[in-house]
C-alpha cells in the first residue's frame, strides 16, 4: 500500500508510541488495556501485528514525506489511530482498531483496517476474524466491504454493558479472487483519500474515539 502521495503514514507500533496509544484507549473504554498490557504485547507477543497511523507534516526539499516530531512531550499529537492483529497459525484475529474522534469519517479507520489485512496476508493468513458490538453498525459495514460475514455470536461479550458481540469472518483470503477484491477496494479507498483535503494537523490533539470495539 503506497501512501507517498497522502498526508498519512502507517508504521509498526513502537514502545515509544504506547503512552499515546494508551491515552486514546482510556478515552474509549471503561475497561481499557493498561500501559503494561500494550508493552507486553509488543515485547512478548511475537506473532501479533500492531500498527499506528500518523499525520505527516510536509515534505523535505527532495519531496520526501516528513513526520512531525513532538517535542517536550511523551505523547504524539500526530498519532491518529492504531490497530492490532493476533496471528494464530493461518488465522488473523483483529484484536483492536481505533481512530481519534476528530479524525473519524475520513476513511482512516478503513485505511488502518486495510493495512492490518495487508500485513496479515503477508504473514500467510487464510482467514480473518474479529468480534464487533451488535450496535456498531458502521464497523460492521466497514468489515463487510472486505468480505467479512456474520459467522457467530458471543453472548454478553462486553463487560461494560453485557452487550453481545457478532463474530465476523472471511476465509480463503490467500485466493486470487479475494486478493483481487481486496486490491480493488484499496484502490478505491486511496482514490477517495487523495480527493479529500487533508485536515489541519492541529486537530490531531483533540478527542479520541473508537472505530471498532472488539
Amino acid at each position: 500500500m503506497n501512501l507517498d502521495d497522502l498526508p498519512y503514514a502507517i508504521e509498526p507500533m513502537q514502545l515509544s508510541d504506547v503512552p499515546t496509544v494508551h491515552s486514546i484507549e482510556r478515552r474509549i473504554f471503561c475497561t481499557a488495556w493498561s500501559l503494561q498490557a500494550f508493552r507486553q504485547e509488543l515485547l512478548f507477543h511475537d506473532t501479533a501485528i500492531y500498527l499506528v497511523l500518523r499525520y505527516r507534516a510536509g515534505r523535505d526539499a527532495g519531496g520526501r514525506p516528513l513526520l512531525k516530531k513532538p517535542w517536550g512531550t511523551r505523547k504524539d499529537p500526530n498519532l491518529l489511530g492504531y490497530g492490532g492483529v493476533w496471528m494464530v497459525l493461518d488465522e488473523a484475529h483483529v484484536a483492536t482498531l481505533a481512530v481519534r474522534t476528530s479524525w473519524q469519517r475520513r476513511g482512516l479507520g478503513e485505511l488502518l483496517f486495510a493495512a492490518l489485512i495487508e500485513r496479515a496476508l503477508e504473514k500467510g493468513a487464510d482467514e480473518i476474524t474479529l468480534e464487533v458490538r451488535m450496535s456498531n453498525r458502521s464497523a460492521q459495514a466497514l468489515y463487510a466491504k472486505y468480505g467479512l460475514q456474520r459467522t457467530g455470536l458471543r453472548k454478553r461479550y462486553y463487560p461494560d454493558n453485557q452487550e453481545d458481540a457478532l463474530i465476523m469472518s472471511v476465509q480463503s483470503t490467500q485466493s486470487a479472487s479475494y486478493r483481487e477484491s481486496y486490491e480493488a477496494r484499496v484502490r478505491k479507498l486511496l482514490q477517495r483519500l487523495r480527493l479529500t483535503e487533508a485536515p489541519d494537523s492541529r486537530e490531531a490533539g483533540q478527542a479520541s474515539g473508537r472505530i471498532d470495539t472488539p
